[in-house]
């Protein structure tokens, strides 16, 4: 994971919700894997933001064991307030496999002060570094997701995490590729940013100085998408027109046996 946060090629990173799907992205050639909190969150019949980090550590197992490429998880805020908390969830995350961990500073009612931010981050850091083996720590600020369209107070948080020793940088909620390269230009490490609309490319993400580009749950909510869209058609008018939308050869098969 390292060498692809450091190498000079963009690259794409897609979010599994379970086996089949991290098995998928794998047999398909992406070099890592990042976790989505909404799409295990669904797969396990909640919202996201309803996971437990029990939850959390056997998904992050379960996908170590079935996959052979390195994986981040999304830890949200850590599953805790305190950085006590946040280094204990990394300590543990990191017994299942996987190679890194994002850490967010939203509590979940709204964006944690400035100062106990920071001490978080510098927290999951610590814990990091004493791990006997190299693993991520991906400082994420949540301000533009969470619709607080602060680009100053962004800019400021991510240099206060590079500067608390993160390898990598996330802000989600980046739409345009001049917010981008605004971030990048005010940065050291490697940026992340998460696929917010159809209009733009990876080239373009790249371009722009974007390091990896994530899916977060999209590529779930996608799945659960034709889920709805086919139960509704089924029992609202008996008819079968999702069918059309399986693929006659069953291409998930030679996908899964190919790992």
């Amino acid at each position: 994971m390292k060498a692809l946060h450091e190498g000079s090629e963009t690259f794409l990173i897609p979010g599994p919700w379970d086996i089949a799907s991290a098995r998928v992205f794998e047999a398909l050639g992406f070099k890592a894997l990042a976790t989505t909190s909404g799409g295990l969150a669904y797969a396990l019949g909640k919202v996201d933001g309803e996971l437990t980090l029990d939850e959390k550590v056997a998904h992050c197992r379960a996908l170590s064991r079935a996959t052979q490429i390195p994986i981040t998880a999304d830890l949200e805020n850590g599953y805790s307030h305190d950085p006590e908390g946040v280094a204990e969830t990394i300590r543990r995350i990191a017994e299942t496999g996987v190679a890194g961990g994002s850490i967010e500073d939203w509590g979940g009612d709204d964006i944690y002060g400035f100062d106990h931010a920071v001490e978080r981050i510098e927290a999951a850091v610590e814990a990091a570094r004493s791990l006997d083996f190299p693993f991520a720590v991906i400082g994420r600020c949540e301000n533009l997701l969470r619709k607080k369209n602060d680009m100053d107070d962004t800019i400021r948080r991510l240099q206060a995490y590079e500067a608390a020793g993160v390898d990598v940088l996330f802000a989600p909620g980046l739409r345009t590729t001049e917010e981008v390269r605004t971030v990048v230009n005010e940065i050291n490490k490697p940026l992340s940013v998460v696929a917010m609309t159809p209009n733009l490319t990876l080239g373009e993400l790249a371009e722009a100085g974007a390091r990896r580009v994530s899916i977060g749950g999209a590529m779930a909510m996608a799945a659960y998408g034709t889920l709805v869209e086919g139960a509704r058609e089924l029992k609202e008018t008996g008819t079968f027109n999702w069918l059309k939308r399986i693929s006659p050869d069953n291409a998930l098969e030679p996908l899964l046996k190919a790992n």
